[in-house]
């Protein structure tokens, strides 16, 4: 807990099943790497390189990866309550089943995303970029304009994302018995 590993490069290693909690790893270069299972929770991703890194099932809750590099990464079933992803570039990100809970994604580069049935209570603006970004969400989302925002969900949800060129679909949650 607590490494400070800032400016390291550490691309291609193997890090499955390993703790990166509350880490400092700023600016460090993690590309291909492999985090299966790991937990790299409240950890400094500030301007990380993690391009085309497998976070299968990893837990990011509290994070921040502002500015971090994230193209073409794989987020399958991966934990993101309460990140700050601001100004981030997901480019061909894949998004299947994960949990993006109170996420900041403002000014994100979501271009190409894939998003498969991922909790989507993140926070957006009119600089976060979704062109042709696809998949299917849960919302609702919060949308900033200036210092005002306000939420969207459903199909006002779904317009405003095909507007900023997604083809993302929102769908409701199965209601429980």
């Amino acid at each position: 807990m607590g490494l400070n590993l800032s400016g390291s490069d550490l691309s291609r290693g193997d890090f499955s099943e390993s703790w990166f909690t509350e880490a400092r790893l700023t600016d460090a270069h993690l590309a291909g790497c492999e985090f299966y299972r790991s937990d790299i929770e409240g950890a400094d991703l500030d301007r990380a390189t993690l391009t085309e890194s497998s976070l299968v099932r990893v837990n990011l809750d509290e994070a921040t990866l502002r500015g971090a590099i994230l193209d073409r990464a794989n987020l399958i079933k991966a934990s993101l309550y309460g990140v700050d992803a601001t100004g981030a570039s997901c480019r061909g990100t894949r998004f299947m089943g994960s949990s993006l809970l109170e996420v900041s994604l403002r000014g994100a580069d979501l271009s190409d995303a894939v998003f498969d049935e991922n909790s989507f209570k993140v926070t957006l603006d009119g600089s976060t970029v979704l062109r042709g970004a696809t998949g299917t969400v849960f919302g609702p989302v919060e949308l900033m304009d200036g210092d005002q925002s306000h939420k969207l969900a459903g199909s006002d949800l779904q317009n405003w994302l095909r507007h900023q060129g997604a083809e993302i679909q929102v769908i409701s949650k199965p209601a429980h018995p």
